[in-house]
């Protein structure tokens, strides 16, 4: 039973792993095509092309960390905030579906189950409250420091 529990919640990981973009792009350097950004800072967007290679990208990753220390690297908010958002979403979903199958197990073991298994599953109950508390406790903590921050 549990590793037929494992299973089920290994396979919604990967397809939600699967199934979401997190390959998102968090940075801006300048160089090249000169914009402005919603506060009127001005910058140049530079493409840092698609190589994938290892050499490509630590050149890469150099270059960043180069455009960074002279103060020419933008952080673009309205992506990172995206992004932030999308991962919340994601693991909030995935914690869900996960206390919903575990709640529904322990729940039809407990209709079905004699005397002393129902006494076994009371006692899983306590490490399962506490657990749901503890995750979805997070996900509001994350929520709240998010939303203040916002706003500074």
């Amino acid at each position: 039973m549990k590793n037929k529990v494992f299973l089920i919640l290994l396979l919604v990981f990967v397809i939600f792993a699967i199934a979401s973009n997190i390959n998102i792009v968090q940075a801006v350097q300048t160089k090249g095509t000169t914009t402005k950004d919603k506060d009127m800072n001005t910058y140049t967007k530079q493409d840092y092309g698609s190589d994938t290679s290892l050499s490509g990208v630590i050149s890469g990753g150099d270059s960043f960390i180069d455009a960074g220390k002279d103060g020419s690297a933008q952080i673009d908010k309205g992506s990172l905030q995206n992004a932030s958002s999308s991962i919340y979403n994601i693991l909030l979903i995935c914690g869900m579906i996960v206390a919903v199958l575990i709640g529904a197990i322990l729940g039809i073991k407990f209709m079905i189950g004699s005397v002393e298994e129902k006494a076994e599953i009371k006692a899983a109950l306590v490490p399962f409250i506490i657990g749901c508390v503890v995750v979805f406790g997070a996900f509001g903590i994350w929520k709240i420091v998010v939303t203040i921050g916002n706003n500074f």
